[in-house]
């Protein structure tokens, strides 16, 4: 049924049949149900030039990609992910077709705290929901908030080996050249810690799929001071490829 609305991006739908469905474009069950989503395409080079990693899967159309797997933890893949709620979160709900049900996230986005430092790890409690995919999986909200349990075992394991995190929300936007200083400001004011584009979506589609799921994004450039500042936040290859490999022992805990 559809709650009439004057704004169509609010009219939400609880029928969960649509017209097209993911189980439709599915062609078999994946023998695997843990899976990385990561922003990270130089840590999957460097694991693929190690040997960690196998081709398992490849999604063909117009938009072509590769699903890994850990050769010595058969039981987790890893995908690159696709910018946006549209593509990332459509993505996961696919995936969860294919019979993955436990997923962790890990990428990076600008801090709306100039205190935040280049690779602080945010524990994703939630997001503010300014797009638009999410309002088709879960019915009109300001916030949408992670499973708790999922990110208390994430926090848990950050704390048994001492790894310094933060925990909050994030600020979920469609439009990255349209953060302006008021909305910043804003967006600091309702707790969002870190500015990214895609965590309500795939937050939205866990909840509405009933799989696990969560996320930690690391602190990237600037857009709380003045001016924007780069911070050579996608150069950190360290940051980057430890937080893959974190993830991977993370998602065996879910």
């Amino acid at each position: 049924m559809i709650n009439k609305n004057d704004f169509p991006v609010l009219e939400f739908d609880t029928d969960k049949v649509a017209k097209l469905n993911p189980s439709q474009l599915v062609d078999k069950k994946f023998d695997a149900t843990r899976m990385i989503i990561t922003f990270f395409p130089d840590a999957i080079n460097k694991l693929i030039a190690n040997g960690e990693l196998e081709v398992y899967y490849k999604i063909g159309g117009e938009n072509p990609f590769t699903i890994y797997r850990f050769v010595k933890d058969p039981d987790v893949l890893i995908v690159l992910g696709q910018v946006g709620c549209p593509s990332c979160g459509g993505n996961l709900d696919l995936f969860y077709a294919f019979g993955i049900t436990k997923v962790m996230f890990c990428g990076g986005g600008g801090v709306l705290d100039k205190n935040i430092k280049v690779g602080q790890l945010l524990v994703v409690d939630g997001a503010i929901r300014d797009e638009g995919f999410s309002y088709h999986y879960v019915e009109p909200s300001r916030f949408i908030y992670t499973d708790k349990k999922i990110s208390d075992k994430i926090a848990a394991y950050l704390e048994q080996y001492n790894i310094p995190y933060l925990r909050g929300l994030t600020w979920t936007t469609d439009a990255l050249f349209r953060e302006t200083a008021e909305k910043v400001e804003l967006r600091k004011s309702e707790g969002a810690k870190i500015v990214e584009m895609e965590q309500a979506g795939c937050i939205a589609v866990a909840q509405f799929r009933g799989f696990d799921y969560g996320a930690i994004i690391y602190g990237g450039d600037d857009v709380a001071s003045e001016e924007w500042n780069h911070r050579g936040w996608n150069t950190r290859e360290g940051i980057r490829f430890n937080l893959v490999m974190l993830c991977k022992e993370i998602v065996k805990e879910f």
